[in-house]
């Protein structure tokens, strides 16, 4: 064990560990091997515990490799698309790919935000932007926001960590990685509960605005053939003495 511990905070505190965290942060931008925030929670809690390495350093370079990884995603689905790969027809694969064609359709700006939390979510929306050709400007921005956020956030969920356990880096690691994988998982099912909500929030709406509509037209009088063309009505008829009396 204390082998172990010793080689992690050697690999901690090398200049090789940021470049390597980079193209890891990529690789899973496109291609969801594996979540790339268990490296960063797992940097995080070793920066506490040792004092390597240099968390600005790690946000910076996971947010490079991020946010690349994710418009490598955009511009594959536009040249590539969704069908090209095994591992694209895989059933979880196509299930997270028609979620975020739907989505997308609904609510882009909030799914390409959101979507870089879940792990194979981000790839999905991503690929489906670029596949769906939508707008590349916009894309970038809110990819740069999200990524940025969702690095701080993986950070912190390792400086956290970190401090329950100074003098054991490696159970720092173990407690931020579960951590992380569990909190996931939370994230991903109140963002889909989120979704779900919304849609049946809109759904009861829409049906409440019809039903008034067709109880207004219910309401209403159809009108004449004469104001339907716009000519007074003729006025009734009296009745002649004559006939009166007859």
């Amino acid at each position: 064990m204390e082998f172990i511990n010793e080689a992690i905070l050697h690999a901690a505190g090398q200049w090789w560990i940021y470049p390597i965290l980079t193209i890891f942060c990529f690789i899973d931008g496109f291609v969801p091997i594996l979540p790339s925030e268990t490296l960063i929670v797992a940097l995080g809690a070793l920066s506490v515990t040792s004092g390597q390495p240099n968390m600005w350093f790690v946000m910076a370079a996971a947010a490079l490799g991020a946010i690349a990884g994710d418009n490598m995603a955009y511009l594959l689905g536009r040249h590539v698309g969704v069908e090209r790969f095994r591992w694209m027809r895989k059933p979880k694969v196509q299930r997270a790919l028609n979620w975020a064609r739907y989505e997308l359709d609904k609510r882009g700006a909030m799914l390409i935000f959101t979507a870089r939390y879940i792990p194979v979510g981000r790839v999905a929306v991503n690929w489906i932007a670029g596949t769906t050709a939508y707008p590349r400007r916009r894309f970038v921005i809110l990819d740069i926001f999200a990524s940025v956020t969702w690095v701080a956030y993986s950070a912190g969920v390792g400086i956290l960590a970190g401090n329950w356990v100074h003098e054991h880096p490696l159970l720092g690691v173990g407690i931020a990685i579960a951590f992380a994988i569990v909190l996931g998982i939370v994230i991903d099912h109140l963002l889909t509960w989120l979704h779900r909500w919304r849609d049946t929030k809109g759904a009861a709406a829409a049906a409440s605005r019809a039903a008034s509509m067709a109880a207004e037209a219910r309401a209403g009088t159809p009108p004449t053939a004469g104001q339907a063309s716009g000519t007074p009505p003729t006025p009734p008829q009296l009745a002649a003495p004559a006939d009166v009396e007859a």
